[in-house]
């Protein structure tokens, strides 16, 4: 095959700009996609990422809050951006994992439209109950659901969501009918809960675990395979069924086509602030385990998580909408 010496040029040209290109990012103001409301889970990773970045670059980075139907009007926001380092998207477990099997039709590929750049961090969901239940432990809940098959409810944020979800596996494993009552935030389920206008979430530990020792809901459980070092006395929904295993998870991603040292840089900028013994030990006390990765190991880990909620799905009947 013949190369003609104005094709070599360009692409020596551009072998020699994309490193100068990472080298000048970020020359201008970076917009982080939070596809969640201001106040949540989704959201204060996407602070933390952001602020410890306009600190190291002297650059804004401005978190914005593009929130609606279970995270994936943000990601496809993100997704349409310009692929130039400066739309990033704070994606989740919901939004990169299960939505692929959730909806019909999505504003994105969760595949083809991003390019992953590193996890932040993995957390247990919680599972909290109104106050008024008269349960205090995990058998106890078990049998007053079965007892109530049909009678309760189970707030979420919005449909396919990771609460969502794993409050489908319960009455999947209870073989009881809870009644869903989606709702637009964390917050709003938390005061629905509060207020007895609902009976049970399942929520990120960040939130959930706060209201509790607060007295606004009581925890039950916790839905990974192992207890939470943030609250130990709370027992894992894998002790009473085994191999139970759902968590949650937030992490960085560019639009596909975004420069390959950018991303590298991103990568690199992630691992050093959420390595970071201040940003542990926030973390640690809000119940989530710091885990950055390089792209290639968060490519890898994203196919394990869609793979995984593929076959969740499935097997609780969740009919995509």
């Amino acid at each position: 095959m013949k190369i003609d010496r104005r094709t070599l040029l360009a692409g020596m040209g551009a072998a020699l700009a994309a490193p100068a290109l990472a080298q000048e990012w970020p020359a201008r103001t970076v917009t982080v996609i939070v596809p969640y409301t201001a106040g949540g889970t989704t959201d204060l990773f996407g602070r933390i990422f952001a602020q410890a970045m306009q600190d190291k670059y002297g650059k804004p980075f401005v978190v914005e809050n593009r929130a609606g139907a279970g995270g994936t009007v943000g990601a496809g926001a993100a997704a349409k951006a310009a692929p130039d380092g400066y739309t990033l998207l704070v994606g989740t477990v919901a939004t990169q994992a299960a939505a692929p099997f959730v909806y019909k039709k999505l504003p994105y590929d969760a595949d083809k439209d991003f390019a992953p750049v590193s996890l932040f961090a993995t957390l247990p969901n919680m599972l909290v109950v109104t106050p008024k239940m008269p349960v205090k432990t995990f058998k106890e809940f078990i049998d007053h659901v079965k007892a109530n098959d049909g009678k309760l409810s189970f707030g979420s944020s919005g449909y396919g969501s990771s609460n969502h979800i794993t409050s489908e596996v319960l009455t999947k494993l209870t073989g009881a009918k809870i009644t869903h009552v989606p709702f637009k935030s964390s917050g709003d389920i938390m005061n629905a809960l509060a207020g007895g206008h609902v009976d049970l979430a399942f929520d990120n530990i960040t939130l959930a675990w706060p209201q509790s020792q607060g007295g606004q809901v009581r925890a039950i459980a916790v839905t990974t395979k192992d207890r939470s070092p943030t609250a130990p006395d709370v027992p894992a929904m894998s002790e009473t069924f085994p191999g139970f295993d759902i968590g949650s998870w937030h992490g960085l991603y560019a639009p596909a086509g975004t420069p390959q040292p950018i991303l590298d840089k991103l990568a690199a900028d992630v691992k050093e602030i959420f390595s970071s013994e201040s940003v542990k030990k926030k973390l640690f006390d809000i119940g989530a385990v710091a885990n950055p990765m390089s792209p290639t190991e968060f490519v890898t880990f994203g196919k394990a998580e869609q793979d995984k909620y593929r076959t969740i799905i499935k097997d609780i009947g969740l009919q995509p909408m």
